[in-house]
């Protein structure tokens, strides 16, 4: 199954446009949660019990398995093999190296950890993706317009004519008639004229949006622009304001209340916009 498919049966069955980000920091595991990698473990299966029905996506970050070794990675291949089939998977690790290297970026992806999509940085220019679209059922997220603001240093560049990042997004548009339904942008909720800018550019690629929560992007904003021309849904990114809702032993609860709630708003926006 194509993870377009997959996604949007997620969405539909769960009526959710929610990610779930898993970074689980060892300094902010909560309570009780030994900041090992057998708590770092126990604490994501218990985030993926508690939220596996009213979420979308899960999007495991490779740099806080790495932080551990070897035995972080054996666990980010357990956690994504315990997170349930029909929930597509993301690795969210921006790769962004050349060909022969970036292949084996993917295969170590799709083969060893089993994910459904990737996150990949466009800078050294397509070679950094082809080898990802060469997984035909996959799909690759490619940085876009990131939520962090120092990415105005150099996605905002130059101020007159076309941007960096709307170039990508071009560029993502023109490869994807070709890769059919494996390609996606990364465009963050902080930035929300660039977020319906790209959407004008780009009116069927699916959006990973990060920067709701913790850094305050606009979640109207996300609503308005985020779904495609063919109706599949913004993959929304939950990732601090839902693993950290709470430091005691209902941390698990507190993540699923935390995910209600943004469900709630999002389904009132949609309404709203008439999605």
């Amino acid at each position: 199954m194509l993870f377009s498919e997959k996604l949007r049966a997620a969405q539909s069955a769960n009526h959710s446009f929610v990610c779930v980000g898993l970074d689980p920091d060892p300094a902010r595991l909560p309570s009780g949660i030994e900041p090992t990698v057998s708590g770092m473990l126990a604490f994501c299966k218990a985030i993926v019990d508690s939220t596996a029905d009213v979420t979308s996506v899960f999007k495991p970050n490779l740099a806080f398995f790495l932080t551990h070794g070897a035995s972080g990675i054996d666990a980010l291949h357990e956690i994504v093999a315990y997170i349930p089939a029909q929930i597509p998977t993301i690795l969210d690790a921006k790769f962004g190296d050349i060909g022969n290297t970036a292949a084996q970026y993917a295969r170590f992806a799709f083969d060893y950890v089993c994910v459904d999509a990737v996150t990949v940085s466009p800078y050294v220019g397509t070679d950094a993706i082809l080898p990802f679209l060469a997984h035909a059922d996959k799909l690759a997220f490619v940085l876009s317009r990131t939520s962090n603001i120092d990415g105005n240093e150099f996605q905002t560049w130059p101020a007159l004519g076309t941007s960096l990042y709307q170039r990508v997004a071009e560029t993502m548009v023109t490869l994807s008639k070709e890769y059919l339904q494996q390609i996606g942008l990364v465009v963050g909720a902080t930035q929300p004229a660039e977020l319906e800018s790209v959407r004008r550019l780009a009116p069927h690629l699916p959006f990973l949006v990060p920067g709701v929560g913790a850094q305050g992007g606009d979640l109207a904003a996300v609503v308005q622009n985020g779904v495609t021309s063919d109706g599949l849904g913004p993959v929304i990114n939950a990732g601090r304001a839902v693993l950290y809702a709470s430091n005691g032993r209902d941390f698990a609860q507190a993540a699923r209340d935390q995910v209600i709630a943004l469900n709630t708003q999002i389904a009132t926006l949609s309404r709203q916009y008439d999605h």
